[in-house]
């Protein structure tokens, strides 16, 4: 299927015929993912939230308590993980996606149940050497997967997108400080640039991605 981003109806009809396939349009899922221009809305994510009732509907009226457990960390965690390498979850989706979590670890399968929970959710996402039951919290999940995207980025991994971007946007050797551009997915990645630099360590080499006054150095950036 070939998909145009603003091409002209007649030449997407030769390109098509060309290479003999079907002619699609934007928006469209590829491997699950809703795939656009701009930003995914929260309805582009139903699919998911549909997935995670169905597991929640499926398993949790067979465990005891123990065994919610692993299902709400094994299963309704893992199930957004795919996503959530790629895209930022709505808010909205995170709290729909926390709800069925809630009730696979404290009220079974019934989602109209109204028995309350034995401890406030964010001492659930608490590790258990800390006290906490271990699950992970899905926001902070989120953003940790993406940062990997930062550490391909800076350290030019062999990869499409990363030769992409830097051509596209940084062929003068300027790194993303302050400014904020490309693609939503690419902006999105950028709003996690602060969190990256606290947790990265950077290495000098020719000096063409290392930032002098903005990078960290013992642990506190230079200019403040």
């Amino acid at each position: 299927m070939m998909v145009p981003i603003n091409v002209l109806e007649e030449k997407l009809d030769i390109l098509a015929g060309t290479f003999g396939c079907s002619k699609g349009s934007l928006p469209f899922t590829y491997l699950g993912l809703p795939l656009s221009i701009d930003r995914p809305i929260a309805h582009d994510f139903l699919p998911l939230v549909t997935k995670c009732e169905t597991r929640l509907t499926g398993i949790s009226s067979f465990l005891n308590q123990a065994g919610r457990l692993q299902i709400t960390n094994a299963v309704l965690t893992a199930q957004p993980t795919f996503f959530m390498c790629s895209l930022v979850l709505p808010k909205s989706i995170i709290k729909e996606i926390d709800k069925y979590r809630k009730h696979c670890l404290w009220r079974d399968s019934d989602i109209n149940a109204k028995k309350p929970p034995k401890a406030a959710w964010k001492m659930v996402c608490v590790p258990k050497d800390e006290g906490g039951l271990g699950v992970l919290d899905i926001e902070k999940q989120n953003k940790a997967l993406l940062t990997k995207d930062l550490h391909k980025f800076f350290n030019r991994l062999d990869l499409p997108w990363v030769k992409l971007v830097w051509e596209k946007h940084y062929r003068n050797g300027k790194l993303p400080i302050h400014i904020r551009k490309g693609s939503f997915w690419w902006r999105d990645n950028l709003k996690l640039l602060p969190d990256f630099k606290n947790i990265a360590m950077p290495q000098i080499h020719n000096g063409e991605t290392s930032l002098f006054w903005h990078d960290r150095w013992a642990n506190q950036p230079l200019t403040l």
